[in-house]
């Protein structure tokens, strides 16, 4: 077999995530195992930020995944073991990209789908997905944290499967961004950036490249680089923010669920979670997409965004995660663009227009 086809058989026999990391995840054996063949997702070297840096840097294009973003890793094994314990119905709260695996999961999985969302806080392409999934939107006069709280409570009623991060399945699922890493690189990266919002993946990634190396599948571990919008900072200012605001929508969080393990991953790994401006992430996804042709949404340029103001040392290997596609928020990319005008439909008007 050529290269070509070598990759070409690899995506075609793409497994999923359950399948391809079951010796670390704790879904049975007799589980129906609910799949869009989530994960194997692109690992681009990023030449130019390369450059920029004096280091290696890589981008893990979440965005590849089925619906769109990094949720689908957790989403499979969640919707999986709720399926496996007879749950009728799954709720999670969302800004955006949960609602959009939730949906699309519970629909493979043949259960109800009930999803929370701060009214005029979720972009429209997210939405877009949940509804069109099928799942029953419900909008409420207030922000995520609240949301959750309320999805918390319905799930202690034992009439649906919460899940949204809180569940520890979501984050076994998301370890294993982590693992293909370091089965891509044939190491662990010195250095891992991430985007911070409800905390649970800077989590999730910890948790895997500490099992590759309990396991001896990497020899070292990344010092894991955590970044929440200035607008919602909680873990960086060191309390709630109780009316968080960005542009990133899916970190437009202000209570983490998982504000303990994300400072956890960051001290044991000698790391440190920080946070950017709304004009440094802006100017990340632009670069990004202009620099190194990838068109991810605002909340994953954070993670690149925090890359840019932190010194690595030279000769470094990083690894940016970007958690979801550009598409999943297409207004954002409108305002950092000028819309052309319509021209005359002729040869010299054109010639005119493009300076040729």
């Amino acid at each position: 077999m050529t290269t070509a086809e070598d990759d070409r058989a690899a995506r075609l026999n793409w497994p999923g995530v359950i399948e391809a990391y079951r010796k670390y995840l704790p879904v049975p054996k007799e589980a129906e195992v609910v799949t869009l063949r989530e994960g194997g997702t692109p690992l681009y070297y990023a030449s130019r930020l390369s450059k920029l840096k004096g280091s290696d840097v890589f981008l893990k294009f979440e965005g590849a995944n089925p619906t769109g973003s990094f949720k689908d890793r957790g989403m499979t094994v969640a919707m999986t073991m709720a399926k496996q314990s007879g749950a009728k119905a799954v709720v999670c709260a969302s800004t955006g990209n949960t609602s959009a695996a939730s949906a699309a999961y519970a629909a493979r999985a043949q259960l109800r789908s009930i999803v929370l969302i701060p009214s005029g806080y979720i972009a429209l392409g997210k939405l877009a997905q949940a509804l069109i999934y099928g799942a029953k939107v419900v909008q409420i006069k207030g922000n995520f944290d609240r949301a959750l709280e309320i999805v918390r409570e319905l799930g202690e009623t034992g009439l649906v499967t919460v899940v949204n991060s809180i569940n520890p399945y979501r984050i076994e699922g998301q370890k294993t961004g982590a693992f293909e890493i370091v089965d891509a690189l044939g190491f662990a990266p010195t250095h891992h950036f991430i985007p911070v919002g409800n905390a649970g993946n800077i989590s999730a990634y910890w948790k895997g490249y500490n099992e590759y190396f309990a396991d001896g599948r990497c020899s070292t571990l990344p010092k894991m680089m955590g970044f929440q919008a200035e607008g919602a900072a909680p873990i960086v200012d060191g309390k709630i923010v109780h009316f968080p605001e960005t542009v990133a929508t899916a970190i437009r969080i202000g209570n983490p669920a998982s504000w303990k393990g994300a400072l956890l991953a960051a001290s044991e790994s000698d790391g440190a979670i920080g946070a950017v401006s709304d004009k440094e992430i802006l100017y990340a996804y632009t670069y990004l997409a202009r620099e190194e042709s990838i068109f991810c949404e605002p909340a994953s340029a954070a993670s690149v965004a925090g890359l840019m103001k932190t010194t690595v040392p030279l000769g470094a290997t990083v690894v940016c995660v970007l958690t979801g596609h550009g598409l999943k928020d297409p207004d954002t990319a409108i305002t950092q663009i000028e819309v052309p005008a319509a021209v005359e439909a002729t040869l010299e008007a054109i010639s005119k227009e493009v300076g040729i």
